[in-house]
């Protein structure tokens, strides 16, 4: 786990592989770190930034098919060019759009504000537990090898990503499968969470002031869980690459 003071370097060492931005140029993604934070249950306050979400949700579907909105239809273009079938494996977006007209999940009061946050402003995000970090963070195409501890028909199993597959990867093994398909239960976030890593994922047009607006969100609403939550941010782009 990276120690609370050296989140900095944490997000100086993470990086992309240049496979892929040959893949997606136009990916950028926002890395936020906080330290600090009061995790726990579902509760009031979460399920009402839920339930926000829900009606924001619902606005700005309208009657339009989900796969039809802007930023979902460029994350199936991003799958299939990595030679997944959206149909079968989608965005963590677009998963969370096609629950909403049975209600988005109450997971727990973290997990559920970014999933909030993700519909409220129409981008992938992610959520990890610092505490079981091994090493650097980096997004890479996988060899297809690597382990990925998941739970299938309620049984802990750990499965291998398809060649080729871009995945969020430390030291251990793969963290989120496909981009921001499906992330490890060894990194995710718990009601005892204290230290969280947050991705915010976007391809054009998506901007980076648009993924700082939401990070600068859902730190607001982190924030009122713990009176000294300390965080430090990084955006990822090709132009910065490592």
């Amino acid at each position: 786990m990276p120690e609370v003071t050296s989140l900095e370097q944490f997000l100086d060492e993470a990086s992309v592989d240049s496979s892929v931005w040959t893949l997606r140029p136009d990916y950028q993604a926002i890395l936020l770190v906080a330290d600090g934070l009061l995790a726990g249950p579902s509760d009031e306050i979460s399920d009402a930034l839920v339930r926000a979400a829900e009606i924001a949700g619902r606005d700005a579907l309208g009657a339009q098919p989900v796969e039809q909105l802007e930023h979902v239809a460029a994350w199936r273009d991003a799958y299939r060019a990595f030679g997944a079938k959206p149909q079968r494996t989608r965005s963590s977006l677009e998963a969370l759009l096609r629950r909403l007209p049975m209600g988005l999940p109450r997971v727990n009061r973290l997990t559920d504000m970014y999933n909030a946050i993700s519909v409220i402003h129409q981008i992938p995000v992610g959520g990890e537990d610092l505490a079981n970090y091994e090493g650097s963070l980096r997004l890479v195409r996988a060899g297809g090898d690597e382990f990925f501890e998941t739970i299938n028909a309620g049984v802990g199993v750990v499965e291998c990503p398809e060649p080729g597959e871009v995945v969020w990867r430390d030291d251990v093994g793969v963290t989120c499968r496909r981009w921001n398909w499906r992330q490890t239960t060894r990194t995710q976030l718990r009601i005892d969470t204290t230290s969280a890593l947050l991705i915010f994922d976007a391809l054009a047009p998506i901007t980076a002031h648009a993924l700082n607006a939401a990070a600068d969100e859902l730190l607001e609403h982190l924030e009122k869980f713990g009176a000294s939550v300390r965080s430090t941010r990084r955006l990822l782009t090709i132009s910065e690459r490592k």
